[in-house]
């Protein structure tokens, strides 16, 4: 088999990073142009037939792409390479069917979903116009499990790129049609999600092709659990496909389930929201949904840092579950922590940046939106720190066979949400920030849960110190300058509206990445071993002459 050369951890890291920030730039491109089309009220729609979408999105490849990597990874460190060519079979069978089940359901029930579950019936063309996407992604996901359980991150890096591309030209395009031909805002809304369909079939075209050029063994026959002698992988013997689809769901489902909690907790969000918005709150029908809709552009900013940290997650996912497959606890324990303090050195800055410099991301970016989206924002950003490290411990905890836990922490964390929720987005005064509130206080919650079962679970527990410390310490210096020198921007340049508003964020956030990379030096947040495994990082390290 043609095998393409494995890399450790943090550069299979390093390339998906690399894809994230391409892609959330293709990301802002679309979601931020079209925030501004649909309006609050448009972009409402958008987001509540999303968060039904997340719902079966997540439960079809949240688990099992990660139990399929996992199955891989540990057929790889044994070297069984006939299973793992077998493995990949039978999911993507097995994905395939689950795949058309849940887009029938989107494609024969929108209206109840909308009118009955949303309590926002103008989202039900948006929520049908996503029925083929949840087919695609499945199918896609095998794919992608199958290379990263393997240490070989470039497919998945490539194919999420031509993905969003695709997705964001297709969009735009069809959603502005669609409005200057007088459409409306549901058809609009859902012409810009048609294009996450369009993104999908170009991603499923070049994974099939990726596969049938890099891994030819997919091809092989098999018997009934027994290679034929003759063929590559001489003698060695399969699991058979019950065995192998048990397997799989019996890592895949409570992972699966512990994901979905956080995309049911979204969609219960924007039922929530709008229910108690209207009928404690006593808003109308149309300021519920902008209200809404601002809340749900400020979470376009607010999903940015955790963005970054999956490529790291997917990463060490095969690096922690091969440590265990061999007995080697103490590897296993290092990768853990080392994770966890590089993705803390990564989110706390970006965390801190939403949270100083939000009122002028917001009305920057969203001219013309709802007042509100500066405070919800600055909430948000403070919590997006923790879901990055939930993302993280999540990872470690799946990883290391204990993924029941985090449907544990999941369920607890969601009832948190909903307790929060339920109580302050009632109140007439504090109305939607009470909804970030609540995501900030299920996240610490989960965390923290998340954090003890580590501590049990791992050889070694994870230092909170040593992970959090000199990255909180460069981040607070980070925020005040970034404050400062926005404050001083505005005094110096007289420059009226929102070009002057953002031409002063934007040498805010200048001054503040150069701050903190100065701190971050300064104080070795980053040591000399970290940058050694990513790639070019050795040559970083001798430059800046770091021990």
């Amino acid at each position: 088999m043609a095998r393409s050369r494995k890399q450790n951890y943090m550069h299979g890291a390093a390339i998906l990073t690399v894809g994230v920030i391409i892609m959330k730039l293709l990301g802002f491109i679309y979601k931020v142009p079209l925030g501004n089309i649909l309006g609050d009220e448009g972009y409402s729609m958008f987001i509540g037939a999303y968060s039904i979408y997340n719902i079966f999105f997540t439960l079809a490849t949240a688990g099992l792409p990660v139990a399929l990597s996992r199955m891989v990874a540990e057929a790889d460190a044994h070297g069984r390479v006939r299973q793992e060519e077998k493995t990949f079979r039978v999911a993507l069978a097995t994905f395939a069917v689950i795949g058309v089940l849940f887009s029938l359901v989107l494609f024969l029930f929108p209206d109840w979903l909308a009118r009955d579950y949303l309590e926002n019936p103008d989202a039900a063309m948006s929520i049908r116009a996503m029925a083929p996407a949840i087919l695609l992604v499945c199918l896609v996901s095998a794919y992608r499990g199958y290379c990263q359980g393997n240490g070989n991150m470039i497919p998945t890096t490539v194919d999420e790129v031509l993905e969003v591309l695709f997705k964001v030209i297709s969009g735009l395009v069809i959603a502005s049609m669609l409005l200057r031909a007088g459409k409306g805002l549901p058809i609009g809304s859902a012409g810009a999600i048609l294009g996450v369909s369009i993104g999908s079939v170009v991603s499923l075209a070049y994974m099939i092709c990726y596969k049938h050029r890099h891994y030819r063994d997919l091809s092989a026959p098999y018997t009934a659990g027994v290679v034929e002698p003759g063929e590559p992988g001489g003698e060695e013997t399969t699991d058979s496909s019950l065995k192998i689809v048990r397997d799989l769901l019996a890592i895949g489902i409570p992972i699966a389930l512990g994901a979905c909690i956080m995309a049911i907790l979204n969609s219960i969000d924007s039922k929530l929201c709008m229910n108690r918005l209207q009928s404690a709150a006593r808003f109308s029908y149309f300021e519920a949904k902008v209200l809404y809709g601002v809340y749900g552009k400020a979470q376009t900013f607010f999903n940015l840092p955790a963005a970054f940290i999956t490529p790291l997650t997917i990463s060490i996912v095969p690096a922690i579950s091969a440590a265990f497959a061999k007995k080697d606890g103490a590897t296993a324990a290092k990768i853990s922590e080392d994770s966890m303090r590089i993705a803390a050195v990564i989110a706390l800055p970006m965390g801190v940046g939403l949270s100083v410099m939000s009122e002028p991301i917001m009305r920057g970016f969203y001219p013309g939106s709802h007042e509100a989206g500066g405070l919800l924002l600055a909430i948000m950003g403070a919590a997006s720190f923790f879901v990055c490290m939930l993302l993280m411990e999540n990872a470690v905890l799946q990883a290391s066979g204990k993924e029941r836990y985090t449907m544990i922490t999941m369920i607890v964390g969601g009832l948190v949400k909903i307790g929060v929720n339920w109580v302050l987005v009632a109140r007439r005064p504090i109305n939607i920030y009470g909804a970030p509130i609540g995501t900030l206080a299920s996240y610490v919650t989960m965390c923290a849960m998340n954090l003890l079962f580590m501590s049990f679970t791992l050889e070694r527990t994870p230092r909170v110190g040593r992970i959090l410390f000199k990255g909180v310490f460069c981040s607070t210096i980070m925020g005040f300058s970034a404050w400062a020198v926005y404050g001083l921007a505005q005094r110096l340049i007289h420059m009226p509206g929102r070009l002057g508003m953002l031409l002063c964020m934007f040498l805010a956030m200048g001054a503040a990445v150069v701050v903190y990379l100065i701190c971050v030096v300064a104080t070795s947040a980053v040591t000399r071993e970290d940058l050694e495994l990513i790639p070019g990082g050795a040559r970083i390290a001798a430059f800046r002459h770091m021990k």
